[in-house]
């Protein structure tokens, strides 16, 4: 031992006997020191001493290492490792040496040996210090994959991790830190995406590396970070190759082949090459001539390739030498003056009256990084065209609001992009108008630059040079002058405009006058006033209204008085008066905040993004989506004719439910239809008679006595029954039809006709693009053509594909194989054999199993002929033979039936009949409840009925409608004289006892009760008499909710009583359900309250929203996790983990479930029912899809297709709302139909208004309903209540026009729920409410608010958010009357608490009405006898704006919302305010879910009962 310390302590032996040992043959490869640490720690061991024999000659110090590791071991033999604090590194001689000095081999420590479990601050006293430590043998960089990293270091004793340096150490210590950070940052960066990195260029890769540098507090600027990584080029290549060396890291494999990481190395060794040649000693002696050549003085043997490659070298490494300290000059001689001045900046609230309301950027096309644009060391000056500016959030945002001058720190971030062009004149003339380009602006208009997006704005300027002004920002990196703006961002633009027009013109006005000291603020108010309309500044004659356009505006102002070189303008009486002003009007100080570019373009550039992608996939629909962007990108599609889908036209929820008037409202596909084929009529035959004849005898005859045949013979082509047929048109430019062979025969005169059924191809249905070429789909279209008319047969395969999950499989191996001989035929240029597995029926918006028992029997029966005379026989009126009976429109009705007649023909004579007001049901009046007394029989077409009429509550007066129920009528002796086609359907009056029990508000049953008498002529109510009876003659009309009329003991609430009937519901073979996208439980509830499904799974990803689910549904079990995590478990739990197409954090994340909760996952087969809502957020980035890949990341409807695909439910219900159907211009909802077709599924579409379902909100919703072929599709539930507004309509290919349901705008069997029905019970509370459980007060009035409180004792959650001091002062200057708004609002000034003064009514309402449908609801107030808007989260600015109260000052409370959607009270919401308004925002109502689910249910009791 002694002498190994003699050894370490000589540092010439030891650098001797280092050197010979660690010799290495030529051309080998040096393994990096962090590759080689750990594999030899593993390898070595040492003996220690026992502790008896230890002598420690000082307390807690030893002079030898040995002693010190004995003293602090632990478990780790026969290896120690250690902590090292209080550390030094330094030579033999105690001088301390750099980190970087451990490749040498005569460095030693001196610190605090620490055991490994210990920390450097509790463990300190145990630690044992030692000076003589190593020498060091080799050093370790490790941990950067767990997002930290630890430095060690290996002598022949022991390894140790270095903890804390001594304070004499640190500024050694911190340099290695500040490099080891940055590698730790790159390698992460380069982990996450490495594979797509391989392809990066050298300067991309340079601008990866800074964006991730820029997040270090050790960095600040582009060129100090470009500089350094440089400078560390061969550090950083070492350690990331290394890797290939370590076990088990898995990236140095990946890392060694990105060739970018050499030329970074290359490039740094030719640096430190260049410094070094820079400062050699006098025996290497560089010059650098003219010519650029370098002469070796002392050597002239250099050969000429190594000689120009130096010349090359240090040309270039010169040039960026002088750019980076020019650069640094320039920078600090800017800043300095700079740090030393206060600058002013205007509030954003401020300015805002002055521009146009909130939009956002939308990029147009794929935009490139400035950083790879743009030359580092160089501050470039470029010319930017068609820009605009945004936040990080995308909206559009003002140029004033960032400060021109580059001030110490700066409160607000702006990015832009635009189309950088070379430096040119593109200044704007002083006299020119704002909104009017200036001649030297508008010519490069066209220009061709590169589509860039740049990093955060750090300052901006003016220049006013003779008649003309130019405006440029800078970045980090370059200024750019700026050119014409984008049309979008024009009206964002043009105040700044027309200010510098104003400051030139003021600045103007004071040099023309004799003498400027004598013209004060006042003065220049008052000429600026007097500016004619024609004059480019002209602000207002108003004398205020040009002040506070110059103080607001006045940082523009001051900058180019600033910049004017007359000393008299600078310091004028003006400028000084703005200044003092500008500080009155609470004008703030900004600090520029040193940040790289974090531009949002950033994720959607060429350049990697770094936001994490959450996606789950089946092959199947994977494939589905990822063939169809391949093809058809959906920026690259045309939109055309009728069918277009207009970007600035697209439906909004929240604009639509306002529209006055409108008597339909249409939603469009994308895709231009085929031009429709007309058969040829009157032409004859392109075939003689020889070349057609019958095959085979005849097999029967139709109806009509003509002789049917299976099989014919045309020109040698078989034709039979069964088959198709392509068969030729009128017009050459048109597709041939193709025809299904139904049946053949031969007519009275001989000819050979065929009854054919009409196929339309996939591209002529909703589908359009997304349809398979090769699928054909079956409709009810059919007629007779000659065979003649016949121009080819089709090969038509009939499929019936294995249902079933556990088929999954193998129908996916089948239709792998059919495609490929699909391939293999196209690519022989064979014929296409076509494939049909569905019908399409798109007047009922549905695709159908085919109906093979009716399908091509040759018998002379066609079911589309059947379905058409059905239809028509509907329509007709036919009394039965005892004239006690009639059929019409489908239905049977019998003398002493009840019926709907239409409210028209018995309308009372009222002010508010028929009165719709903003989309309100005001007035709109439900169906007449008549009592069939007799048919009168005359002569069609005007048959008539005799009826006595039962009136309403809310036909006595309208405070009888709000305080009865909604199903009591009131007998009458008003005999009426009806015509038949005012009748819409039957419906039953009972005794209120035999009423069926409601477990909320959604009502199916078409009954009524009635217990007393109305006179109209007296106004007077009375009793029934006794001989009256309330039943219907024919069968009753029971709805299943009539089975459950035990009644609520007092105290208890309807939840309870559903929470008891929780295995009721589980005895009646409920539908196993699980629901994704869960949000709080709306559609789980109504589909609960229905009878039909049972919710055992749950997904939800946002906590507060899944805590809301399981504080309702107790019994369901919730995962609040990403679905494409649960799916991409439960394939792994299932073994199929190869057919889930997933992220990496989707693997990591479900591998992290614990035990319990795979357990409990749902399993194909277990799950009946999926339902959902994919967030429509998720939509609105379709362009992820990546052409080369045809990949599909972070959309959360496919994962909800996926879970359907693997899980093969008997139903699926897709909710969202209507903007789904025209969605990325209208190609998300058609795949989303053709994935379910794909899968086998029957589907029907729809948008369905939730007012028309017993609810007073406005919410139109898209649905999609999904069946199994083995299961019948359900139908759309009827709407029960009268709600104004128009028809929801989907406009498919042909023009074909189709409505789920019809508008109930003029008629429903039952009244309207109004704003006073559903929260006119409830206390006042303030606009800083914030008590969430209340007494009531007030007993329940309506019907409504009866279902709707159950037997709750307390309310919840009656809390509205709080709005600021202004829009509190607003909201009580909007009148408390019906249809008050922002119009009601006086147009003057008023003092905030702040000292603030503002404009009670926002400048930019009444000025950008007309283009705004007059901003309709604004600052609105509710109608009590109207309904609510959508309101999702209430903003008197937001798009909804009409969310106040009507009586109070506030908006709506949770609660309020809550019920205007149909919740219970009982019903319970979690987290924030927001959180619960976001929830209720999300929610399917309840109620609507309830009708659903009525109609599921009847189809699941249809298929039990066949």
């Amino acid at each position: 031992m002694e002498a190994d310390k003699a050894a370490k302590s000589d540092p010439k032996e030891t650098t001797q006997n280092e050197s010979e040992s660690n010799e290495e043959p030529s051309g080998s490869q040096k393994v990096p020191q962090q590759a080689t640490a750990y594999s030899e720690i593993e390898e070595r061991s040492v003996q220690l001493f026992e502790k008896s024999s230890v002598v420690i000659t000082k307390e807690n110090f030893v002079n030898e290492e040995i002693l010190a590791v004995q003293l602090t071991s632990g478990q780790d033999d026969p290896r120690p490792r250690r902590r090292l604090t209080d550390f030094i590194l330094c030579d033999v001689k105690r001088i301390p040496q750099p980190f970087e000095m451990l490749k040498s081999n005569n460095v030693f420590i001196s610190g605090t040996i620490v055991p490994l479990g210990g920390s450097s601050d509790t463990e300190k006293e145990k630690g044992i210090r030692c000076k003589h430590i190593g020498h060091v043998e080799s050093w370790a960089i490790s941990g950067f994959e767990e997002g930290s990293f630890v430095i060690s270091v290996s002598t022949d004793i022991a390894d140790y991790i270095c903890d804390k340096p001594s304070t004499s150490y640190k500024g050694f210590y911190g340099d290695f830190i500040k490099k080891v950070c940055s590698l730790g940052e790159l390698f992460i960066e380069l982990s996450k995406y490495s594979d797509r990195k391989r392809y990066l260029s050298h300067d991309e890769l340079l601008a990866e590396i800074v964006r991730s540098l820029s997040r270090s507090k050790n960095f600040s600027g582009w060129a100090p970070m470009k500089d350094f990584i440089f400078s560390q080029g061969d550090f950083i290549y070492n350690q990331l190759i290394g890797l290939n060396n370590q076990k088990p890291k898995k990236n140095g494999q990946i890392f060694a082949e990105l060739p970018v990481l050499p030329a970074l190395r290359d490039r740094s060794r030719m640096r430190v090459a260049f410094m070094r040649a820079t400062m050699a000693s006098s025996r290497w002696i560089l010059k650098i001539r003219d010519e650029g050549e370098i002469m070796d003085q002392s050597s002239s043997s250099t050969c000429a390739a190594e000689e120009n490659e130096n010349v090359k070298l240090v040309k270039q490494l010169s040039q960026e030498e002088e750019h980076w300290q020019s650069m640094k000059q320039k920078k600090s001689q800017h800043l300095a003056p700079a740090s030393n001045k206060f600058y002013l900046k205007i509030h954003e609230d401020e300015i805002a009256n002055y521009y146009p309301p909130p939009s956002y950027y939308k990029m147009s096309i794929q935009e490139m990084d400035e950083y790879i644009v743009c030359h580092p060391n160089k501050l470039s000056r470029s010319t930017l065209y068609n820009w605009s500016l945004y936040n990080s959030d995308s909206r559009l945002i003002s140029l004033e609001l960032l400060p021109m001058k580059p001030v110490a720190e700066i409160d607000v971030a702006i990015y832009g992009s635009g189309f950088m062009a070379g430096s040119s004149d593109i200044g704007f003339h002083h006299n020119a108008s704002p909104s009017q380009p200036s001649a030297s602006a508008s010519g490069a208009q066209n220009v061709n630059g590169i589509p860039i997006y740049l990093s955060a704005i750090k300052e901006w300027m003016i220049e006013y040079i003779s008649s003309l002004f130019y405006i440029s920002v800078r970045t980090d990196v370059a200024w750019y002058m700026l050119g014409k703006t984008s049309k979008q961002y024009r009206p964002w633009y043009e105040p700044v405009l027309k200010t510098a027009i104003l400051a030139i013109s003021i600045i103007k006005l004071l040099s023309n006058h004799c003498c400027i000291s004598q013209l004060s603020f006042a003065d220049v108010i008052e000429r600026v006033s007097e500016f004619g309309l024609d004059h480019p500044a002209y602000i207002s004659s108003t004398l205020v209204k040009v002040e506070r356009f110059i103080v607001v505006h006045g940082q523009i102002i001051l900058q180019l008085f600033g910049e004017h070189p007359n000393e008299m303008i600078k310091r004028c009486a003006f400028v000084t008066t703005l200044f003092e002003k500008m500080k009155e009007r609470h004008h703030t100080k900004c600090v520029l905040k040193k940040e790289m570019n974090f531009n949002p373009r950033a994720a959607e550039a060429p350049v990697v993004s770094k936001r994490k992608v959450m996606q789950a996939t089946t092959r199947l629909v994977k494939k589905i989506w990822g063939e169809y962007y391949s093809k058809y990108y959906p920026e690259d599609s045309t939109v055309e004719d009728v069918c277009q889908v207009k970007e600035d036209e697209e439906i909004k929820d929240e604009q639509v439910k306002n529209e006055e008037n409108a008597e339909e409202e249409k939603f469009l596909v994308p895709e231009k239809p085929k031009k429709t084929h007309s058969l040829r009529k009157s032409n004859k035959s392109r075939f003689t008679r020889k070349e057609i004849r019958w095959d085979g005898k005849t097999i029967g005859k139709t109806c009509s006595g003509e002789a049917l045949y299976k099989r014919a013979i045309v020109c040698g082509d078989v034709i039979a029954v069964k088959g198709a047929l392509m068969v030729e048109v009128d017009n050459s430019e048109e597709i041939p039809a193709i025809y299904f062979v139904e049946y053949m025969f031969e007519n009275s005169d001989g000819r050979k006709m065929i009854h054919g059924r009409g196929m339309q191809r996939g591209s002529q249905t909703i589908l359009g693009n997304a349809a398979n070429e090769r699928e054909l789909f079956l409709t009810n279209e059919c007629m007779d053509f000659e065979l003649g008319d016949i121009k080819q047969t089709v090969d038509l395969d009939i499929r019936l594909m294995p249902w079933g999950y556990q088929h999954r499989r193998d129908n996916a191996n089948g239709d792998n194989i059919d495609r490929a001989r699909a391939d293999d035929r196209k690519w022989k240029g064979l014929p296409m054999e076509y494939y049909c597995k569905s019908l399409y029926w798109p007047e009922r918006g549905a695709f159908f199993s085919l109906p093979f028992d009716s399908m091509g029997l040759g018998s002379g029966f066609c079911n589309s002929c059947k379905i058409k005379e059905t239809h028509r026989e509907k329509e007709n009126f036919k009394t039965n033979s005892s004239n006690t009976g009639f059929t019409y429109k489908g239905s049977e009705f019998y003398v002493h039936d009840f019926v709907y007649v239409s409210p028209l023909p018995l309308a009372v004579d009222r002010e508010d009949h028929a009165n719709f007001r903003d989309g309100h049901s005001v007035g709109s009046k439900a169906y007449a409840v008549c009592h069939l007394l007799e048919i009168d029989i005359p002569k069609p077409p005007k048959q008539a009925v005799i009826v006595r009429r039962f009136f309403r509550p809310e036909d006595i007066s309208a405070e009888k409608g709000y305080s009865s129920d909604i199903r009591e009528v009131y007998y009458s002796e008003q005999i009426l004289n009806v015509p038949v086609e005012t009748i819409r359907g039957k419906c039953e009056v009972r005794k209120k006892l035999d009423l069926p029990s409601l477990g909320g508000p959604g009502i199916h049953d078409h009954i009524f009760f009635c217990e007393q008498l109305y006179d109209p002529a007296k106004g007077a109510i009375e009793q029934l008499p006794n001989h009256v009876r309330l039943w219907s003659s024919t069968r009753r009309v029971v709805g299943d909710s009539a089975s459950s009329k035990e009644k609520c003991k007092e105290g208890e609430n309807y939840s309870d009583t559903l929470d008891e009937q929780h295995d009721l519901i589980q005895e009646k073979n409920c539908l196993a359900t699980l629901e994704i996208f869960a949000g709080c439980g709306g559609l789980t509830e109504g589909l609960k309250q229905s009878g039909v499904s049972l919710t055992k799974w749950v997904i939800e990803s946002e906590p507060p929203a899944g805590a809301s689910f399981s504080l309702n549904h107790p019994h369901s079990m919730t995962f609040n996790y990403n679905c494409n995590v649960i799916l991409r478990a439960i394939m792994e739990a299932c073994g199929d983990a190869d057919d889930c197409i997933s992220t990496s954090e989707d693997v990591e994340l479900a591998a992290r479930l614990g035990e319990d909760e795979i357990n409990n996952l749902p399993m194909p087969g277990q799950v009946d029912f999926i339902n959902g809502g994919p967030p429509c957020q998720s939509f609105s980035g379709m362009n992820r899809f990546n052409r080369s890949t045809c990949e599909v990341q972070c959309e959360l409807i496919l994962a909800f297709l996926s879970f359907a695909d693997y899980f093969r439910p008997k139903f699926l219900l897709l909710e969202n709302t209507t903007n789904f159907v025209t969605l990325n211009k209208g190609h998300t909802f058609p795949l989303t139909i053709a994935s379910l077709l794909a899968m086998g599924y029957q589907v029907r579409f729809g948008i369905l208004e939730a007012g028309a379902y017993g609810v007073s909100q406005s919410r139109k919703r898209a649905f999609i309903w999904a069946a199994s072929p083995e299961e019948t599709l359900p139908e759309w539930p009827e709407p029960m209540h009268v709600f104004a507004g128009p028809e929801l309509k989907i406009t498919l290919p042909g023009n074909v026009q189709y409505a789920a349901v019809r508008s109930t705008a003029s008629g429903a069997p039952f009244r309207a729920i109004t704003v006073r029905d559903t929260i006119g019970d409830l206390p006042a509370v303030g606009n800083r409410a914030a008590d969430r459980n209340l007494a009531y007060k007030y007993e329940p009035v309506s019907w409504f608010q009866k279902i709707i409180r159950g037997y709750m004792l307390f309310l919840p959650d009656h809390i509205p958010k709080e709005m600021n001091e202004l829009n509190f002062i607003r909201c009580q200057r909007v009148p408390k009357r019906a249809g008050a708004d922002w119009h009601d609002l006086p147009d003057k000034k008023l003092r905030l608490s702040t000292g603030q003064i503002v404009d009670i009514l926002p400048w930019y309402l009444p000025n950008t009405a007309r283009r705004n449908n007059q901003w309709k609801g604004h600052f609105g107030r509710l109608d009590w006898e109207g309904n609510f808007p959508s309101i999702g989260d209430p903003q008197p600015l937001a798009k909804v704006g009409m969310c106040f109260h009507p009586e109070q000052d506030r908006v709506v409370t949770v609660r309020e919302c809550a019920r205007s959607l149909g919740f219970l009270d009982s019903y319970q919401f979690s987290g924030s305010i927001d959180c619960m308004y976001r929830e209720i925002g999300n929610a399917v109502p309840p109620p609507l879910a309830f009708a659903l689910g009525r109609k599921l249910k009847e189809a699941v009791d249809r298929k039990r009962s066949t």
